[in-house]
């Protein structure tokens, strides 16, 4: 269960999506991850102007924590970072470090363009690896903010898909996003355009099937994640954006 929930804390905060700059300096989005009622736990997302190593960058902060009753069941801290370049949206440094009920990481994977390779430093056990990835490989969490700036969704058609090189710890392999049209959301904040997506996952112990995972964002030029929703093998959970701060355009809210 405790997985469960840090990989549901982590989707929250990081699935999801043109052509004008969708985000910036001081962007602030706050999750509620719930079964129902009941709150498992919370998850934030944070840009911020940095510099690595000379470069201008939008150093992003992400957190995943169980809260309540929830934290003495399956108790979970995670920690996730991206260094991302502002020009073309590239991964230049990944953090990940967790702790999940007892079971820890701590990797910094440092990407060098240029020679196609990852410096990958497991912190944990002290070891440090080179492994090659594809070109345009993303991150975890700079996926979804190059999705945000890249993916045109003006042009794109329901049931297209898209795919992405993705790396992970030490492993590539390719993400896909199904376009499964548009709709309108009633959200904490009024009703709202939403653009409807499903990330392909793999089906086995966590999720129902492959496509289990259903996710909702304005339909605007800011591309916020409003609803996350998965079906797992043991029962349904939601992600629901409670606040936000620092968008970089208007928030579009219809009005009956």
């Amino acid at each position: 269960m405790k997985k469960l929930v840090a990989l549901f804390l982590f989707l929250s905060i990081t699935t999801v999506f043109p052509q004008k700059q969708a985000y910036g300096d001081g962007e602030w989005f706050k999750f509620r991850v719930h079964y129902g009622f009941v709150t498992a736990g919370y998850g934030t997302l944070e840009v911020q102007n940095d510099y690595l190593d000379g470069r201008s960058v939008y150093h992003v902060k992400g957190e995943g924590k169980t809260t309540g009753l929830s934290k003495f069941f399956f108790r979970v801290e995670d920690y996730y970072e991206s260094y991302i370049d502002k020009y073309n949206d590239r991964p230049y440094r990944f953090i990940r470090d967790i702790d999940e009920g007892g079971h820890t990481k701590d990797i910094q994977i440092d990407f060098d363009h240029e020679s196609g390779q990852a410096l990958v430093h497991n912190k944990k056990h002290q070891t440090k690896e080179l492994v090659s990835f594809p070109a345009d490989a993303q991150d975890m969490v700079s996926a979804f903010y190059y999705l945000r700036n890249n993916l045109d969704v003006k042009t794109i058609t329901e049931g297209e898909t898209i795919d992405m090189n993705m790396f992970f710890d030490k492993e590539n392999y390719k993400f896909r996003l199904k376009f499964l049209g548009r709709e309108t959301l009633k959200t904490n904040f009024g009703k709202v355009r939403c653009l409807v997506f499903r990330p392909y996952v793999q089906a086995g112990r966590v999720f129902k099937e492959k496509e289990s995972l259903t996710v909702w964002v304005s339909d605007d030029d800011n591309k916020i994640p409003l609803l996350i929703k998965a079906e797992l093998a043991v029962g349904s959970l939601k992600a629901t954006l409670t606040e936000f701060k620092g968008l970089q355009h208007s928030f579009k809210i219809l009005v009956d």
